[in-house]
């Protein structure tokens, strides 16, 4: 591809709720481009951008895909994100070497709630932005209504630049209000005409809402405007941009991106309106030589450095490592310094990737979107320079996971294979968190929902040939007891030789103030039970405590004291005195009172006010009690406990009563008695287990 300077580039992030299209527009701008000669639809699987086998058989976005193309004198690096919340990562990641993003809309759904959290990130980022309007060629489409539903959401600073010709079936091109133009399909071109007749009103009303806006981004244009002159076309390009920029001017386009209506006027847009990587903000940046934090411009004749925004594990070709040129300029073959692990690289082979396409590159610079292989530290987040220049750019920060499945391979020996591939997923995927439950033994995978893992199964079927089961982890119960009793251990063997002979009385007691899990008391005195002998029995009672006499957990908040026994010269040892012990514990703690307690979760939910009464309904019936209700911004924050083995499926519950508008967090707080009904359960499953182990 051909080699650009830094305002000449546009790095656009494509985002919104699923399905709104965002695939398609990125398709149709490769096509427009004359990158492809045959358009990619979704529901045959042939797009560029959507290329992994679950994205082709679920028809939906995965990953982010990134989509250079030439258009004008400019290059648009367009990078379609997923709209599921599953793979929120994957936008965060983009949006984060974006400098404008387009956030589409059906428009027949209008505005959903894909389409408001974008905006929330976008808005966040203080990004320039605009709104399409997609699929206006659908039954029911409706662009005045969807328009209408966008200002009154996200308010009057959306300025709408085309206006629809026809709609649904109907439906064939748009009128470009900027350069009064109307756009028509042809086949397969597109056809600039004058604007029919029929649309004078609209036009009118509109074109004072552009007009408008612009003025008031110049004090300029704003007092030819109140002085009733008439702005020309190049000032109402000057002043939507300077408002695009400042984020006072919301662009509104629409079209039909399946069939590339309206994506021509959508890429002219983007190259008037959009700031190249130069015209973005500052960005934040560590000077690790002066040790000191400092802001910079996008500038290319500073010294090199980039950070890797997203890594891509292939099983043929190795790890990618897609990043931003932050500064300066790279060539192909050069050593650089990975600040972040502080040891050099070698980018040999540098290329942009479209899709999964590699287009070879000599040289990239500041703004510059590119890819490298087979870097050997190098991972998600990190940053590359100049090896006498190093600097260090703030870490990426991805949403943490919020549900979490156990893994277990389905033949018996792929559990090293397991890790390895789950470790190279994790370099791959941010949101995906794997540990090894010591405790239950079980490989655990966290992530952002039960879509994401399930995702995350084929991926390791699909690239690393590992089949999985996935289920629900088991929970970390814990048993104690509930009132003292005394047992006697006693551990006699007489044979030919040495006997063995050991001899206890132990009180067991409940630690109520929970300030220990276990407390081992010494109260023998005259010697008989011999002092060499006590940490034997104190050894013993410590190891049994591993695992309880009602379902096999561990026990806690036990007090044992060894106030009684006797011994014999000849026939006692260690071992003995070790076995009285445990036989004490098993009698001690089943005459005890012995109950089982499970694991309880401070619970923080943040939702919109109207889904109060469906959370906290719902807290309760998992058994939660809700301590109290706050404002939090524009939501409200429910703060509860609750017991984990109700909270599992918390993020695919919590999605679907608020229409996932919700966000919660939890953390563990303590152990708790479990319902007498719900323990038995427990406990009779727990036992089946050990039966069948057995």
């Amino acid at each position: 591809m051909k080699e650009y300077k830094t305002e000449n580039l546009r790095n656009v992030c494509l985002l919104g709720h699923a399905s709104a299209g965002k695939t398609s527009i990125g398709e149709a701008m490769l096509y427009n481009t004359g990158v492809l000669d045959r358009f990619g639809k979704v529901d045959d699987g042939t797009t560029t951008l959507d290329f992994d086998p679950e994205e082709v058989k679920r028809k939906i976005s995965i990953s982010a895909a990134v989509a250079p193309c030439d258009w004008k004198d400019i290059r648009i690096n367009a990078i379609d994100t997923p709209g599921y919340f599953d793979f929120v990562g994957e936008a965060v990641a983009s949006l984060k070497v974006c400098d404008g993003a387009l956030i589409a809309v059906d428009s027949v759904s209008g505005v959903e709630v894909g389409a408001e959290k974008a905006w929330d990130m976008v808005t966040e980022k203080g990004m320039p932005s605009l709104f399409f309007i997609n699929k206006m060629d659908r039954e029911n489409a409706n662009f005045s209504k969807v328009f209408g539903q966008l200002r009154e959401v996200f308010g009057n600073k959306l300025v709408p630049l085309v206006l629809p010709i026809g709609a649904e079936s109907s439906f064939k091109g748009v009128i470009d209000l900027i350069d009064m133009k109307a756009r028509t399909m042809d086949g397969h071109k597109v056809v600039e005409s004058e604007i029919p007749s029929g649309h004078e009103d609209d036009i009118e009303e509109f074109r004072s809402m552009i007009i408008e806006a612009a003025a008031q981004t110049d004090e300029e244009l704003m007092e030819k405007y109140f002085g009733g002159e008439e702005l020309s076309k190049d000032e109402i390009v000057k002043g939507l941009r300077l408002g695009v920029l400042g984020g006072d001017v919301v662009p509104v386009l629409c079209g039909s991106a399946v069939k590339n209506i309206g994506v021509v006027t959508l890429m002219n847009t983007i190259e008037r309106f959009f700031p190249s990587p130069s015209d973005a903000g500052e960005y934040h940046v560590k000077d690790l030589k002066a040790n000191k934090e400092e802001s910079r411009k996008l500038d290319m004749n500073l010294p090199f450095s980039a950070q890797v925004f997203k890594t891509v594990a292939d099983p043929f070709v190795g790890k990618i490592s897609m990043f931003k040129v932050m500064s300066g300029t790279v060539s192909s073959d050069t050593e650089v310094f990975n600040s972040n692990k502080e040891k050099k690289e070698r980018l040999s082979g540098l290329f942009l990737l479209r899709g999964k396409k590699q287009l070879p590159m000599t040289k990239l610079v500041a703004g510059d979107i590119g890819a490298i292989a087979k870097l050997q530290f190098t991972t998600t987040g990190d940053t590359l320079c100049d090896p006498n220049n190093p600097v260090m750019f703030d870490a990426l920060k991805f949403p943490e996971p919020n549900i979490a499945m156990a893994v277990e391979p389905k033949s018996k020996g792929d559990e090293d294979k397991i890790g390895s591939g789950l470790q190279r997923l994790m370099e791959e995927d941010p949101t995906l968190k794997v540990e090894k439950n010591a405790e239950t033994r079980q490989t655990l995978i966290s992530g952002i929902g039960e879509q994401h893992l399930e995702i995350v199964t084929k991926k390791l079927l699909n690239k690393f040939g590992v089949d999985v089961l996935i289920k629900d982890p088991k929970i970390p119960y814990r048993e104690t007891i509930k009132k003292s009793a005394k047992a006697e251990g006693k551990h006699k063997k007489q044979s030919g030789g040495h006997g063995q002979y050991g001899h206890v009385w132990v009180e067991f007691e409940p630690i109520s103030d929970g300030s220990t899990e276990f407390e081992f008391v010494d109260k023998i005195v005259g010697g008989v039970v011999p002092r060499q002998y006590i940490p034997a029995v104190e050894k013993g009672l410590r190891e049994c405590t591993e695992e309880g006499v009602l379902a096999g957990y561990p026990v806690v908040s036990l007090r044992c004291t060894l106030y009684d026994g006797s011994f014999h010269p000849v026939d006692s040892a260690e071992m003995p005195f070790k076995i009285a012990a445990s036989l004490a514990y098993k009698k001690g703690l089943a005459a005890a009172e012995p109950v089982l307690l499970e694991p309880i979760y401070s619970v923080e939910v943040t939702v919109p006010d109207q889904y109060m009464g469906d959370i906290i309904g719902d807290l309760n019936k998992k058994r939660g009690r809700v301590l109290g209700m706050e404002p939090a911004g524009k939501l409200q924050k429910v703060t509860a406990e609750a017991p984990l083995s109700e909270m599992f499926k918390y993020a695919t519950d919590l999605r679907s009563m608020t229409q996932a508008r919700g966000s919660f967090s939890m953390k563990f707080v303590r152990y708790e008695e479990v319902p007498a009904q719900i323990a038995q359960k427990v406990i009779e499953a727990a036992n089946l287990e050990k039966e069948k182990e057995q």
